[in-house]
């Protein structure tokens, strides 16, 4: 439990002293469902609302959904579909919209892992239909993390992670965005966990979904099928 309060207060001062020093310090708000078909297929659905100040100028929401299926126990493939809507980040959705997109999204997890730890590699290639017409994006993402803490029916209460990606273009500039996220999950049931963290975005000349710092908070909840009864905590990073 003191492992614990180091990382949440640690997550609390990197936010405060962020918010102290910028004024500009915005917050991450996400809902996930997921249902588990089979030990490989599982569907999910997810909602986000992000603002660019502390719980005000909400700018931008997203609404996506998809489909993942473990080709083995270490390969994951993931087809993703959503809208996401960015607006004038002057007051709370104020229009007119900066972007207008719907995003199709196939994607490739590799994960290894390495004594108590699990190290992630994420590919994502993303087709976007935006308000400025037709665009490609390509995402590579890394990251690790470690389940720790008593257990408790048969899995771990907590999952410390931290990743980094970066955001590519076909088309000059290329490079888009880097994004670095610190986060702290709480299991408070075997289907359901809280996530708390931190995430930093650099953006190069973009107009769509900016941002700087964020606090980050999440709820994700897990239904399975009766007939799969067997109980595998999910250690993966989440997708954003």
């Amino acid at each position: 439990m003191k492992f614990v309060k180091v990382l949440f207060i640690s997550i609390l001062f990197f936010a405060l002293r962020t918010h102290a020093q910028q004024d500009a310090l915005g917050s991450w708000n996400i809902l996930n469902l997921k249902y588990n078909h089979s030990d490989n297929l599982s569907f999910f659905t997810e909602g986000q609302i992000r603002s660019l100040q502390f719980y005000s100028n909400f700018h931008y929401y997203e609404v996506k959904g998809g489909i993942n299926y473990k080709i083995h126990k270490s390969v994951k493939l993931t087809l993703g579909a959503g809208s996401y809507q960015t607006y004038n980040e002057i007051g709370n959705f104020t229009v007119p919209k900066n972007n207008n997109e719907f995003r199709l999204w196939p994607q490739l997890v590799f994960t290894q892992d390495i004594n108590k730890f699990k190290i992630e590699q994420r590919y994502r290639t993303e087709l976007r239909w935006t308000s400025n017409g037709y665009r490609n994006r390509f995402r590579y993402r890394v990251g690790i993390s470690l389940p720790f803490g008593k257990d408790t029916n048969g899995y771990k209460p907590f999952v410390a992670s931290f990743s980094n990606e970066l955001f590519f273009t076909d088309k000059e500039p290329y490079f888009e965005r880097n994004r670095t996220q610190f986060t702290l999950n709480y299991k408070t049931s075997k289907n359901s966990s809280i996530q708390l963290g931190y995430l930093h975005q650099f953006d190069y000349k973009i107009n769509d979904e900016t941002g700087r710092d964020f606090f980050v908070l999440g709820y994700y909840y897990e239904i399975s099928r009766k007939s799969n009864k067997k109980n595998v905590q999910d250690f993966d990073l989440k997708d954003n």
